[in-house]
């Protein structure tokens, strides 16, 4: 029988030697006596297993110590559901490609457009002056419409163009256009003699045979490659631009500057303001019960004002003007909304034949240049 002293030494040295690898264990054990050996061979039997590595078998999260931002968990790619999620993000930050592979790319932008950079003003003043519109001034226009004769009413708005004549007649001669300064000229003339004071436009009859042509100094500058610069939308004038409304500013001075009296008292500009703003709200009113009709009216009344504009000018300097919008061809009621766009030639022709108030009436680009003068 064992010595209870050396059961008690070899437990000692067991407890001692715990964390050896096991081969070392097995080398210690070489060295002792068989008694010894089979004591050890028992107490080994009864030693507990190693613990198990239970991190290996956890989920790796992604964590972060920031705060207010909800951290979503990593999706493990051996999963289903994973493997969806993992090929959706990747999507994400792949470019998209079409059938043929080429990348697509998607432009955008935030805030107002850049024509319109002033867009909430400009926004705000087209609103009330809608309100405006509808409570006082297109009730004041239909009375004068239908409480005057059609004579008078339009004997007061051959008084009004006739008046503007002049800056007519300057404009085309800065703009080197000598045959439309002395047509102007000349229908300043007649209508300021045989027309009792422009009261009636004789000069547009049959026999004489000269239209009226409208122009000004905005037309001008754009003439001479001034940018329309930024939209705006103005109380009494309504949709302009920077651009505008300088040129604008100057035709309204050339009478007061270079006659003087009595283009320069209130007895002559209250009434010639307020003819001229109701003719051309009567002017505009078909115009703007279309516009009332989209889905954005302030942007249709917006990128007409502009598109419009822009083909004036084009055709001011006997060039191409640009292809419209279908806003403006829907506004002009050259198609219907939803309508697919006409071919180029049924677009020339009607917008050719159309008379807005602000344009003018000049031959197309690929006119020759005796043409166009």
């Amino acid at each position: 029988m064992l010595d209870f002293r050396t059961v008690m030494a070899v437990s000692l040295a067991l407890t001692a030697q715990a964390p050896l690898a096991a081969e070392n264990a097995v080398d210690f054990t070489s060295e002792l006596v068989a008694p010894q050996a089979a004591v050890l061979a028992v107490a080994q039997a009864k030693r507990p297993a190693p613990p198990v590595d239970t991190y290996s078998n956890l989920i790796a999260v992604n964590w972060s110590l920031t705060p207010g931002q909800a951290q979503e968990p990593t999706p493990q790619s051996g999963s289903e559901e994973g493997q969806q999620e993992l090929e959706e993000e990747a999507s994400e930050t792949t470019p998209a490609t079409d059938e043929d592979g080429n990348e697509i790319i998607v432009d955008g932008s935030y805030g107002p457009p850049e024509n319109d950079p002033v867009e909430a003003l400009n926004y705000e003043s087209y609103r009330i002056t809608q309100a405006v519109d509808d409570a006082v001034v297109e009730p004041v226009a239909y009375a004068y419409r239908d409480g005057l004769p059609g004579p008078f009413r339009d004997g007061l708005g051959n008084i009004v163009r006739n008046l503007g004549e002049p800056v007519n007649a300057l404009n085309f001669l800065l703009q080197g256009k000598i045959g439309k300064t002395i047509e102007t000229l000349t229908r300043l003339l007649i209508n300021s003699t045989l027309g009792i004071g422009g009261l009636f436009d004789i000069a547009e009859k049959p026999g004489i045979g000269l239209p009226y042509r409208r122009n000004g100094f905005a037309n001008t500058l754009g003439f001479y490659g001034v940018d329309s610069g930024a939209y705006l939308y103005l109380p009494f004038t309504g949709a302009t631009s920077v651009r505008d409304v300088i040129g604008s500013g100057l035709d309204q001075l050339v009478l007061p500057v270079a006659v003087g009296a009595p283009f320069n008292t209130p007895e002559y500009t209250i009434p010639y303001f307020i003819v001229s703003s109701l003719d051309a709200r009567l002017e505009v009113d078909a115009e703007l019960a279309r516009i009332d009709q989209t889905v954005d009216p302030y942007a249709a009344r917006r990128d007409t004002y502009l598109a419009r504009r822009e083909r004036e000018i084009a055709l001011l300097r006997g060039e191409e003007p640009p292809e419209p919008p279908l806003i403006l061809l829907e506004v002009e009621g050259v198609i219907e909304p939803g309508e697919e766009r006409p071919s180029d030639e049924v677009i020339d022709e009607a917008l050719d034949n159309k008379s807005p108030p602000a344009e003018l009436d000049f031959e197309r680009g690929e006119m020759s240049d005796d043409q166009i003068r």
